[in-house]
Order: C-alpha cells, then structure tokens, then sequence
C-alpha cells in the first residue's frame, strides 16, 4: 500500500492509520477532500494490527467488539452493510468470568443474564433490569447528545435540552456507588464493574456515566468479526480506498511544519517533506504535540502531562499451543483474587501488582482460521500501572503465574503445550506506537477528564487537528471512530473558511452533525 509522495497545497494530511486515523481519512475523502495517510508501521491498524507466527494469527490489540451500532453507522455512511464488509458473530456466552470457586458464563441477552443474577442474589434479577434501563437511557443520551461534540468548550453544551439530558447522566455520583444501589453480592458487583475497569479509574472515581458500558455489553451484545479483529482494518481501508484515499507506510513523521500562520505540511524522518492544507494527528497526542510540533504551537507542557491521570497499560502474551482448551470460552476474565490490592498498584501506588487478576482471550475457540488444527490461539493480559520499569524478571513470572493459576481451574499444565509465545508491555507501547508512559487505552475517564476537559480536538496551530484516544470522546474502538468523523468534520469546516472547497460533494456532509448541536 506504499505510494509515492506528491506535495499538494489543497491535501489533507492524517497521520496514523489506527481506527481513528482510517474515520478521519474516510470522512474527508467522502467530502471530496484529497486525503492522503501517512503510517509509521509497514501494514495498517495502528495497535490494531495483527502478526502470523507459527501457523497462528494475533491480532496484537483490541479483543472486544462492542457498541455494533457504532460500526453500523460508519459503513452506512459510505453506503456499504457491515454484515457484508465482515462476518459478525455475537458470542454466547459473552463471556466467562473465573472466580475462585469456579466459572460463571455471562450469558447474551439481559433476560438470561437476569436469571444469573436472580439465581446469585434473590430479587437481582429485577434489579439487573432496572439497572439497564437507567444505563439505555445514558447510552442514547451521551451517544446521541455529547460523543459527536468536539467539545472545544462548554458553550456547545449549553442549549437547554442537552442541560436537562446532562442531569440524567449521573456526572457527580460513582459508579461504585450507582452499583452498590442495586446490588450487594460480590459477584455482581465485580461482573457489573467490569466494563469499567479499563476506563482508566476505579468505580469509585468514575462517573455512574459509564454505566453505558454495561448496557453496550449486555444488551447490544459482544461480537466477534470472523478472521479477527484487524477485520474491522481491512474493511475500513477498503472503504477509505473507494473514497480515493491515498495509503502511505513505512512513513514516519519526524516533524509537522507550518508556514508561520498555519500547518502547512509534515517532514518525514527520510527528510522528504509533503506540503498539505491541513494535517490531522491521531496518534500518541503527547508525542505529537511535544515532539512534532515546535514549542510555540504547544497547548500543553510536559507539567500537564505529568499530572493527567491514565488508564492502565497492559502486560501482553500472545500464546500459541499445540492442544486445545474446551474449558475455555473466546473470553476469559480471571477474577480469582481480589480487585483491591490490584487495583492500588494501578491508581495509587504505580507499582507492580501481586496475585493480579488477568484476562484471557481465545479466539480459536469461535474462529479456526487464527490456529493451526487442533491448536488453540490465546491472548493473555494483566492491567498494569503505566510507566513502570521493568527490571528483567518480571514478565516471566507474571507469565508463570497465570499458567499455574490456569492449571488451578484447569486441572491440567498447559506448559508442555506451549508451542509459540511473545510478550509485549510498556517498552513495546513506547517503541511501537510513543505512547505516553506506555499506556494502553489513553486517558483515565474520570469527571475532570471527560467532555471539554479532555486535551483539544483543535490545535493551538490553525489547521490542525487531533484525534483518538486522548482527546474527544476518549478511548476504546468505538470512541475512536466517532473522533475521526468529529475531527474530518472540524477540519472541513477549517478548510472551507480557508476557500480550500471539497472536489465534489456527496452523502456524508461535514458541515452538520448527525445529532443538533451548537454549531460554532
């Protein structure tokens, strides 16, 4: 997908080719803006690709295909099915979580999950229901009113409706304490927090907001695109490719140039430069800013970063055996010791954890294609603080530690079985995508850090733009995508005041949003 540089004044430069990156490119260019993507790595997909190793096939990031609404959306903007773009799957059980006294299959559907929190806790089974209900209610709210805002500042949230909407979103009550209203058993309420737990908080420091993760999960379903996750990749370039969207890899940007009023371009590490109208960021923000930009066009210093709370990292193995494992579901939430300890060396004391929980993902066991026969393709992971230091030893003892917590529940070693392995954590986060302190799913969702208290769509430099996961609306696959439509939609309009008008307009019309809102 290498293509020849061509410097362009009325271009329109997206750096990154991560779910962001492909949103931002595929929205512009259906808006007849040229739009050319310039990735680092030599394949598309940002922490979305995938590798082959063995006879296996990883996909080196995202596991969870939630939110299919969103998804839905993007491919009816280009007039494409995403059931035709992908083969989808929904997963039942969702998945399985592992206590310390056995599995409990988390079933699809919120009735059927009902019956299991009916059975666990008399009279939770309503509960369950009501708890939705509230959490239906945050979902089409925040999807319908807030996600699609730049929220450059709080004037686009100041109309009347969206005032009386924000009242309905629990902002200023936890989520802790949200769950604790409807449930006591442990179980439950680690099942119910679950979702949460990789916004970057814990439930007692996270908006009750966010209990429109639960309502995605349960009730909009967990799903699987056939061939993996960097299905979802493909299908979008192939829809960016029909918009006239120009792939660029193996093209690492070693600074972005202005022409002392505005972006006008970037300089590669090879020292080629390429002119452009505007550029679009949507990788590591922090890098970006404090390293590709001079100082002057800097929003922020490095003291902001500094205090900005993150989501975890992750400590990563990807795991190829030479047997199968039908004990195991696609997904694996391995809650066999307590949260508490675990979660103090990720939010407080930024230190490795004991016993930590993990999760374990098994695609082989819905999709053949990524193992080998009679093999089995497993993903581990351990949330972690980010930016801690390794010190050499700790990656094969987190490692043996989950094969001797997975031979507990088991009852059989998979060691003898291991026929590929490879690990990936804070070094490879920084290595592969500059994240910053080597987090895994940008910034904490926490009150002070949502909505136009996040870092800026807009850059300080006129004619450009940010997107992904630490700015608006924030992290996971789904967000990602909505920041690039958000971002394209900026950047048109900053096009436009410019005369830089689109070559021909189609469907997809920048200038508005799908929901009203304050047009700045």
């Amino acid at each position: 997908m290498n293509a020849t540089s061509t410097s362009s004044t009325d271009e329109v430069l997206v750096l990154g080719a991560g779910f962001a990156g492909l949103a931002t490119a595929s929205y512009l260019a259906k808006a007849g803006h040229r739009v050319r993507v310039l990735e680092r790595h030599d394949t598309l997909g940002g922490r979305a690709r995938k590798f082959d190793a063995e006879g296996f096939t990883f996909d080196m990031g995202p596991s969870w295909y939630w939110m299919p609404d969103v998804f839905e959306r993007y491919f009816t903007d280009f007039g494409a099915d995403v059931n035709e773009e992908m083969n989808l799957v929904r997963l039942d059980p969702s998945y399985t979580v592992w206590f310390d006294d056995g599995p409990l299959e988390i079933p699809a559907g919120l009735d059927a999950l009902a019956e299991v929190f009916e059975r666990i806790e008399k009279g939770a089974g309503q509960k369950l229901q009501d708890f939705m209900a509230e959490a239906e209610v945050k979902y089409n709210i925040g999807m319908n009113k807030f996600v699609n805002k730049p929220a450059h500042n709080a004037l686009e949230f100041a109309e009347w409706q969206t005032v009386v909407d924000a009242t309905r979103l629990s902002l200023f009550t936890s989520f802790s304490a949200f769950a604790r209203k409807h449930f006591t058993h442990p179980k439950l309420l680690q099942i119910i927090e679950f979702p949460v737990l990789f916004l970057g908080a814990k439930p007692e420091d996270t908006p009750a907001l966010y209990s429109l993760m639960n309502y995605a999960d349960t009730c909009l379903g967990t799903w699987y695109p056939m061939g993996g996750m960097n299905e979802i990749v493909q299908a979008m370039v192939r829809v960016a490719e029909r918009q006239g969207v120009i792939f660029q890899t193996s093209s690492e940007v070693a600074a972005i140039l202005d022409d002392g009023d505005r972006a006008s371009g970037v300089v590669l590490n090879n020292g080629r430069r390429i002119a452009a109208a505007a550029v679009v960021a949507t990788g590591d923000y922090h890098h970006v800013e404090q390293t590709l930009l001079p100082p002057k066009w800097r929003r922020y210093d490095q003291k902001y970063w500094d205090k900005r709370t993150m989501s975890p990292s992750s400590l990563l193995y990807y795991v190829g055996l030479n047997t199968q494992v039908p004990e195991l579901q696609h997904h694996n939430l391995f809650f066999d010791t307590p949260f508490g300890p675990h979660a103090k060396t990720i939010y407080d004391t930024n230190s490795w954890p004991d016993d930590p929980l993990f999760y374990v993902s098994a695609p082989s066991r819905t999709d053949s294609s990524v193992a080998p026969k009679g093999c089995e393709n497993l993903f581990f992971l351990i949330p972690l603080a980010p930016g801690l230091k390794e010190d050499g030893t700790e990656r094969e003892r987190y490692f043996q530690e989950i094969l001797t917590r997975l031979e507990t529940h088991l009852g059989r070693d998979l060691r003898p079985h291991i026929v590929y392995t490879r690990s990936f954590a804070h070094k490879e986060f920084e290595e592969e995508y500059s994240s910053f302190k080597g987090n895994a799913y940008g910034l904490a969702n926490t009150l002070r850090q949502t909505a136009f208290w996040k870092p800026k769509m807009r850059s300080k430099l006129p004619g450009m733009h940010f997107a992904g996961q630490l700015t608006t609306p924030g992290p996971g696959v789904p967000p990602s995508l909505i920041s690039g439509e958000v971002a394209a939609r900026e950047t048109g309009r900053y096009l436009n005041r410019l005369g830089i008008m689109p070559r021909e307009a189609t469907s997809v019309d920048l200038s508005v949003e799908h929901e009203p809102s304050f047009q700045g």
